[in-house]
């Protein structure tokens, strides 16, 4: 039983890191420019394309004639090869392997522009406007965004392999000193969380240790008393847009080995995500955290068979009835500033 419930934990943390990472950007757009975002899961779904389409450009084929092999009617074989491979040899193919972390050195870049320039060309035309009209205009920019990368990639799923050494399982009750193979676990999922776990501290040590980070937090807390301080508050605020559309699309990136890519993969994780932002407390960078990682912790436990025994389907709306418990008894959240979604 112990080994079922750790496994379930592991889940847990598994789906939180992913809750956690997408609700940190949401969080910090809310908490310096006070926008709801409903596009983040878009940025969450280009990032997601970055990696599809940077795997595309490394497995270009090349063919070529094999004139000493011939096909069973006499025929000289066409040999295809990546490109890359062709090119740089063995290195070329590890290229190939490794193309979903690679990715990242790319997205990065991509994502910050699309960050800024949507900050800057359609969001900052909003900060003073009502959220209902921030969400309309930000939802309709997550519908454009499905929809060219529909007609471009089409409507199916796109599978994106995982490094080959990062595949199979890690036994993870060995190295806890138990017995071996009685707990394991995928690595990818580890290398997953890992992963989180380092972007999450890395944001949070930039928003605590360096001085940017020190006067965007004095912005959110005081924006008018900032600028007249004779900061240029607005500039520093539209580069946290861009950092939230790169968290979003780094972890759009490594969770394509988790779940294939399609058009609509944004959608899935944006509604679940501001459920988790809304836990956490609207404007709390722990907040958001906190609260993904517990409500992945408590989905993954609801999943169980013995619990869905009890209460069937209880694993689609576990999310849902712990934000209304918490709601009802704390409207701001867990973490969130007195009088933030409050009366």
């Amino acid at each position: 039983m112990f080994e079922v419930i750790f496994l379930q934990f592991l889940n847990g943390l598994d789906k939180g890191a992913a809750y956690a990472l997408i609700a940190l950007g949401l969080t910090l757009v809310f908490g310096t420019l006070g926008v709801v975002n409903f596009a983040h899961g878009a940025l969450f779904m280009l990032g997601a394309f970055c990696a599809v389409t940077v795997r595309m450009l490394l497995t270009m084929e090349t063919v070529t004639i094999d004139p000493e092999k011939l096909s069973p009617w006499g025929a000289p074989l066409e040999i295809r090869e990546p490109l890359v491979q062709a090119w740089f040899g063995d290195f070329g193919a590890v290229l190939v392997n490794y193309s979903v972390p690679l990715s990242i050195l790319i997205t990065i870049p991509v994502m910050l522009v699309i960050g800024i320039a949507l900050e800057r060309g359609i969001i900052k035309h909003f900060y003073k406007r009502p959220h209902a009209e921030q969400i309309l205009v930000t939802f309709g920019l997550a519908i454009v965004a499905q929809e060219v990368i529909k007609s471009i990639f089409g409507p199916n799923p796109i599978p994106q392999p995982m490094p080959t050494d990062l595949r199979g399982a890690a036994d993870i009750g060995a190295w806890l000193g138990m017995q071996a193979n009685v707990i394991t676990y995928p690595i990818w999922r580890l290398v997953y969380f890992l992963f989180a776990g380092v972007v999450i501290g890395g944001v949070f040590a930039f928003l605590q240790f360096t001085t940017f980070g020190l006067v965007v937090r004095a912005g959110m807390a005081d924006r008018e008393t900032v600028g007249l301080l004779g900061i240029n508050i607005d500039r520093r605020f539209t580069i946290m847009f861009g950092l939230a559309a790169v968290v979003a699309g780094v972890a759009g990136v490594m969770y394509t080995p988790l779940l294939p890519p399609n058009y609509h993969i944004g959608m899935d994780f944006l509604v679940l995500s501001f459920v988790v932002v809304v836990v956490g407390g609207m404007g709390s960078l722990p907040g958001a955290v906190a609260a993904g990682f517990m409500l992945g912790i408590l989905q993954s436990f609801a999943s169980m068979n013995q619990v869905k025994a009890i209460f069937p389907g209880i694993d689609q709306i576990i999310i849902y009835l712990i934000a209304v418990v918490i709601l009802l008894v704390r409207p701001r959240g867990l973490m969130g500033r007195r009088g933030v979604m409050e009366t």
